[in-house]
């Protein structure tokens, strides 16, 4: 093998041409898996786009309540883009290499998005504190100018807290095992294979960890302890049940979210104590079935979006009949 060496503070730094992805080579029924992983990257796909295109098409849903669901959308989808097609190409081609930039690209991509979903939660979690507890102030405080700010600030942090750790990856050496334990090019499987001290890289990953899953988890409960509390001194029972109705489908979204990647991340990482296979598996589910149920599971039943695609439907449906009809009433 071939290695490519570039020189950095007057030390050798040994870069593969490249790394072997072999995470799900000793799993049973790996077939069946990627099969579910294809249905997942399709209803991803196609409930996401909906949901963008509906919100994008009527204006009386761009509010920073909806410019926050469609920015989930949106990473939703590229989420699952980054890692479910070169899962199901390594399965279908039998292809488990990718080159060394390629692996840095996908790691870059794969880490912003993660943080991007967790941050988009938590922007979620402040509509919905702002909704509540603010209710008199909401339309002078969380503006659609405000939002795109706060939305835009998260992906400007992702971005370069992600260009930051992914770039120090390449001061590493890797001389020995190119071979990756996990489902795509995983930041700690791969730097755990230099030949050189990785700790700098070791204390990137746990502070971002912190900033990306912690943070945000932590602003969330903090927003939900808000929220009951201003619920529990409403007078009206009525109004109590109203406003936690609102805030249902987010508390789904957020425990599918953080709950298996805190657990992953905190045990694996710091305790090693989870099995290779389950990690690679308990962590790939974690991290495709989120964008997945998304958009069905908040975006859909939010009465605002599902009032306006059971309109679309109707519409083309009466359009459809339309035309029948003027056929079979043609000549």
């Amino acid at each position: 093998m071939s290695f490519l060496r570039t020189v950095l503070n007057d030390s050798v730094i040994i870069h593969p041409p490249g790394f072997y992805i072999i995470g799900f080579q000793s799993f049973p029924y790996i077939s069946v898996y990627f099969i579910f992983l294809a249905f997942v990257y399709v209803v991803t796909v196609l409930f996401n786009c909906l949901v963008i295109c509906v919100i994008a098409f009527n204006h009386r849903l761009h509010t920073p309540k909806f410019l926050a669901v469609v920015n989930l959308a949106v990473i939703d989808v590229i989420l699952n883009t980054c890692t479910i097609p070169s899962m199901i190409k390594i399965f279908l081609i039998k292809d488990n290499f990718i080159p060394f930039n390629l692996c840095l690209v996908q790691m870059y991509v794969y880490y912003t998005f993660v943080s991007l979903e967790s941050y988009a939660l938590a922007v979620l979690a402040y509509d919905r504190l702002i909704a509540i507890c603010f209710p008199l102030r909401q339309n002078s405080v969380n503006t659609l100018r405000s939002m795109s700010c706060i939305v835009g600030l998260t992906w400007s942090f992702a971005l370069g807290a992600t260009a930051f750790t992914t770039g120090i990856i390449t001061h590493l050496s890797f001389c020995n095992s190119v071979r990756v334990f996990s489902y795509f090019c995983d930041y700690a499987p791969v730097f755990r294979l230099a030949c050189n001290d990785y700790t700098m890289q070791w204390f990137a990953a746990s502070f971002l960890t912190v900033l990306i899953l912690g943070g945000p988890f932590i602003f969330i409960l903090l927003s939900y302890v808000t929220i009951l509390v201003t619920v529990f001194r409403m007078k009206s029972l009525d109004s109590r049940v109203k406003a936690l109705g609102t805030c249902g489908e987010h508390i789904i979204l957020v425990a599918v979210f953080y709950i298996p990647l805190l657990v992953i991340f905190m045990i694996g990482f710091y305790l090693r104590l989870i099995d290779p296979d389950q990690r690679v598996l308990s962590l790939s589910l974690a991290s495709c079935l989120p964008p997945c149920i998304n958009p069905i599971v908040y975006s859909l039943k939010t009465k605002e979006i599902k009032v306006r695609v059971l309109a679309l439907l109707r519409k083309n449906k009466i359009g459809t009949d339309h035309k029948k009809g003027c056929k079979t009433s043609g000549p």
